[in-house]
């Protein structure tokens, strides 16, 4: 007597191993392309590092304007906050805003209320739409900014016709103000204003650019002259430097969302993070082939599952349903060996009289036996059960 060997089952779900080399695949890509990103980051914000700050002697720093300043015994004050800000409005002092557009709407109304009347000078730094209509009443910053970076004065300011040419372009605006000071135009548009108070005798300085304070740019065309006439005519400035951490607890209302300020650089870095890990994904994806059979670890009786689904039947007691099952598995049978088509074998007008005419004693009782009500308890189900397999035998010896 032989015995047939039964082949080992297949299967084409990964091992333990290859998840844990896949893994390791995919986490040393991730790890690259933050590191990536990190050093992008760095390099980015080193190139800015102290932007504007009077203290820094990088090259987009300020230090030197606020040396120069102090040789001609103007006094230079770096402030934080809104409230130091505002504290420091005064005839003799002039308020540089480096960043205005960080402040929101309800701290550039505070603010502009505390410059109106303080009869010293206010200088906006590159201010946009979202803070010179508040910081500057009467004054609109065009959308399109200036394709040109040195421009000529075109006006009568003394300040501006004494620097001459200077680097002001940028953001261009347009004034309802008759009494202002347009100058440095770039298509009629003027990248710096000069807005006189309506009382108390200060005025509203709006440049269109900061690079006439940057320390590399400091040496170049009437840079320096411009931006020490503008911050020196007063004995004492004041550089106030935003930051999202100046924003009031109790100030809640127009504020600005995330987005608008993150830097257009982050947004398109992560994007290329996004689109980076997708690739990566696909590199390291695994297309599905074919399916695959495989044999059953245990194979199991076809009478263990009738036994199983008859025990689901009885400890629900669902004597009706196990009947139905019971009579169109008897139907089934019954109509082949009748001659019924198989897709007839469950209509009554088909199937009963076929078998009539096979049992000439069987009378009314095959339609209540295929097509009767449930049993209303067990005796009657193993009833119907015997009568069924009486009914298949009997056609079967005919």
């Amino acid at each position: 007597m032989t015995t047939e060997a039964t082949p080992a089952p297949t299967s084409t779900a990964p091992t333990g191993r290859q998840v844990r080399t896949r893994a390791r695949g995919i986490a040393l890509a991730v790890v690259l392309l933050l590191a990536a990103a990190v050093a992008m980051a760095a390099v980015r914000s080193a190139s800015r590092h102290g932007e504007l700050d009077p203290r820094s002697a990088d090259p987009y720093g300020s230090r030197a304007v606020a040396r120069l300043l102090a040789e001609r015994g103007v006094s230079t004050r770096v402030v934080g906050t809104l409230g130091a800000a505002r504290a420091a409005a005064g005839p003799d002092t002039t308020l540089l805003v480096a960043v205005p557009d960080l402040l929101t709407h309800r701290q550039q109304t505070r603010l502009h209320a505390a410059t109106a009347s303080s009869g010293g000078r206010t200088v906006l730094v590159a201010a946009g739409s979202w803070s010179v209509e508040r910081l500057a009443p009467g004054v609109t910053a065009d959308p399109a900014t200036s394709l040109r970076s040195t421009l000529t004065p075109g006006c009568t300011l003394p300040e501006a016709r004494r620097a001459g040419s200077a680097d002001t372009g940028g953001i261009r605006y347009t004034t309802s103000h008759l009494d202002a000071d347009a100058c440095y135009r770039s298509e009629r548009l003027a990248t710096l204003l000069r807005v006189p108070a309506a009382s108390g005798g200060g005025d509203t300085v709006v440049l269109g650019a900061p690079d006439i304070l940057y320390n590399d740019r400091l040496d170049e065309q009437g840079n320096a002259s411009l931006a020490l006439q503008l911050l020196g005519s007063r004995p004492h400035l004041v550089w106030y430097l935003p930051s999202l951490s100046d924003t009031p607890a109790t100030d809640t209302g127009d504020r600005k969302s995330l987005l608008d300020l993150l830097p257009p650089g982050w947004l398109w870095a992560t994007f290329q993070l996004f689109v980076a890990a997708a690739l990566a994904a696909l590199w390291r994806a695994r297309r599905f082939g074919p399916l695959v059979p495989e044999r059953l670890p245990v194979a199991i009786r076809a009478s263990e599952t009738a036994e199983g689904r008859a025990r689901l039947y009885r400890n629900a007691n669902a004597r009706d349903r196990a009947a139905a099952a019971l009579r169109a598995a008897a139907r089934t049978r019954l109509a082949p060996l009748v001659g019924v088509p198989p897709a007839q074998a469950h209509t009554p007008e088909a199937l009963l009289p076929a078998l009539s005419a096979r049992l000439t004693d069987a009378g009314q009782t095959l339609h209540p036996l295929l097509f009767g009500p449930p049993p209303g308890d067990d005796a009657a189900l193993i009833a119907l059960t015997d009568r069924l397999d009486a009914l298949e035998r009997e056609v079967r010896r005919s």
